[in-house]
């Protein structure tokens, strides 16, 4: 029997922003634990703002599991929160949402490294250049040494967890990254997506830099020194219709469903979005809905491979920001897919 480093990992109750925590427990196992081996565990939901002192038990159940390369026997847990009643807790989203093995989604995650109160590499008390060489940038001046050392780390910790990143970029404004992760079904999906979240921003102590998730970090005026790109995380979205049968008739009632829900669709994309969403800056207004092919300015972006294909394959909604629930982005696009006749 050996001892395995359970790191157990959580969403708190720091709403509409939710943050991510998580402890270790060792528990002994004959091999590397399955999902079904892991206990149900706890915490002080008090101290989370997901309980009061007086009663504040709140019950963490495992529902993903991955390997930590990082320790030695790590074991890294994915957990929803429950009351001790059984009930799912308030803040547990995860629980809230339907499920479709057959919906992929793809992530585009965007963040910004922070150090010191500044994106990385931002000159003190001032402004880099503006916008331009960032993007997929290469090069000291474009995107320093430390921040590809992270996201370099950050693939590496990700593939040995078995959680499938699919790559990586510089983006647009200076210390801003993304990376991209693909799922099959919502919760799988988004269970991968908070899980990379977790290792990004744990891996960032060792170099005492913050993972900056917010969606508008950086605020001015257009065509301003304070005009920087938001970070959003765009969800690309397929079901096995879309792959299989499609058919521009049906496509146009999806965007019906898409435009007739847009309000219940901003409600869970992410605090803040208004600031982002401009309707400049790669957006669209967010009291609007639009589509376009290859149009990074609308709300949902057509692939010339979907239209190409007979409006066949997969879709991007543009409107999801950095710092959305990928839980609650997932099951929104899967409920307005589902209210959708096939037939």
């Amino acid at each position: 029997m050996a001892k395995y480093k359970l790191e157990y990992i959580w969403l708190d109750g720091y709403l509409p922003l939710a943050g991510l925590r998580s402890k270790t427990q060792i528990k002994e196992f004959a091999s590397f634990p399955t999902l079904a081996e892991l206990p149900n565990w706890g915490f002080d939901g008090s101290s989370t703002r997901q309980a009061e002192g007086k009663s504040s038990d709140i019950v963490l159940k495992p529902v993903a599991v991955f390997p930590d390369s990082t320790r030695t026997n790590g074991v890294l847990v994915m957990c929803e929160t429950f009351l001790h009643t059984g009930v799912p807790h308030p803040s547990n989203s995860r629980a809230t949402i339907p499920d479709d093995p057959d919906t992929w989604f793809g992530f585009e995650q965007e963040y910004f490294f922070y150090k010191d109160g500044a994106p990385l590499g931002f000159p003190k008390g001032g402004y880099p250049a503006p916008q331009g060489p960032y993007y997929t940038g290469v090069g000291y001046s474009n995107v320093g040494s430390v921040a590809r050392k992270i996201v370099e780390r950050h693939i590496d910790i990700c593939l040995d967890a078995g959680i499938k990143i699919e790559g990586i970029n510089a983006e647009v404004a200076k210390g801003q990254w993304e990376f991209q992760i693909f799922g099959k079904g919502s919760k799988s999906a988004a269970d991968q997506m908070w899980v990379a979240r977790y290792i990004m921003s744990r891996l960032c102590e060792e170099y005492e830099i913050d993972v900056e998730w917010r969606c508008k970090p950086i605020l001015g005026a257009f065509n301003s020194p304070l005009d920087w790109n938001g970070s959003g995380m765009h969800s690309n979205f397929s079901t096995k219709h879309m792959r299989e049968v499609g058919g521009k008739v049906y496509f146009e009632k999806l965007m019906a469903a898409f435009d007739k829900y847009r309000d219940e669709h901003i409600a869970v994309y992410g605090p803040d979005n208004h600031l982002r969403l401009t309707g400049l800056h790669e957006t669209q207004s967010i009291d609007k809905f639009s589509y376009g092919v290859a149009d990074r300015g609308a709300s949902i972006r057509i692939p010339h491979s979907f239209v190409n294909n007979g409006y066949k394959g997969y879709l991007e909604d543009r409107r999801p920001n950095s710092a959305a629930d990928p839980y609650l982005v997932a099951g929104r696009i899967l409920r307005t897919v589902q209210s959708v006749p096939t037939t």
